[in-house]
């Protein structure tokens, strides 16, 4: 399905170096996107070394950037169709996964996936709001991840009341600089940006990785609702 020396060396670009079952895990995974994206809304992104620059490598990028420590607890809010958090597993097998989305079917798909590559994950369906102030999973996570095109501030919401005081949110975007809408709502939360790594891809498009670390615990009233998020973001 996909050209794995050009992901093997993609890979080491970034000083990610992918051993003989990821790389065989990733192909296959590649196969199943496809294959289910013909029955569902997947993904636009479907050629494979669009595949493998835009989907896997974009995944894993924060692997070059964060120590992520072995064995790390991390939650991808969000998590469509497994981006970033089923490369990251790929990569890292060490780390505990949750899968969170709010559509059964993306959470369906990503079962498929695990149980054809031998990996394990926690699949839950649910949305962020509600989840956020469920002691179950409040404060629970080394770190959230999202690769999404929603505002930081909006974002921010939704994310940190998942991250334990000490862990961290990474927030995956695209090349527009959201440091200074993000940064009060951050504060707020109970967070402070810690770093930003702007890059770009070898196809040059441009991605930043916005680094949030919390310092102290959300106030309960964080998460909000949806709609009062949406129409009065922090």
């Amino acid at each position: 399905m996909i050209n794995i020396e050009f992901l093997k060396a993609e890979s080491d670009k970034i000083n990610v170096h992918l051993d003989e079952t990821a790389l065989k895990r990733y192909d296959l995974f590649a196969e199943m996107l496809v294959e289910w994206n013909s029955k569902m809304n997947l993904t636009a992104i479907t050629e494979p070394d669009d595949v493998v620059l835009k989907h896997f490598i974009d995944s894993i990028t924060p692997l070059s950037y964060f120590n992520i420590e072995n064995g790390a607890d991390i939650i991808d809010v969000g998590c469509g169709a497994g981006f970033p958090s089923l490369p990251l597993l790929i990569a890292r097998p060490d780390l505990k996964v949750t899968f969170f989305d709010a559509l059964e079917k993306r959470l369906k798909f990503i079962d498929a996936v695990l149980d054809e590559l031998g990996l394990n994950g926690n699949l839950v369906h649910g949305r962020a709001e509600d989840f956020g102030n469920n002691a179950d999973f409040r404060e629970q996570y080394d770190y959230a991840f999202t690769r999404a095109v929603a505002p930081l501030n909006v974002l921010a919401e939704y994310c940190l009341p998942f991250v334990k005081v000490g862990g961290s949110y990474i927030s995956m975007k695209g090349a527009d600089d959201e440091i200074e809408l993000g940064t009060n709502a951050i504060g707020e939360l109970g967070g402070e940006i810690e770093q930003v790594v702007s890059l770009k891809l070898s196809n040059r498009d441009c991605r930043n990785l916005i680094s949030v670390k919390k310092i102290s615990q959300t106030s309960p009233k964080y998460p909000r609702k949806t709609k009062k998020i949406s129409s009065k973001p922090l």
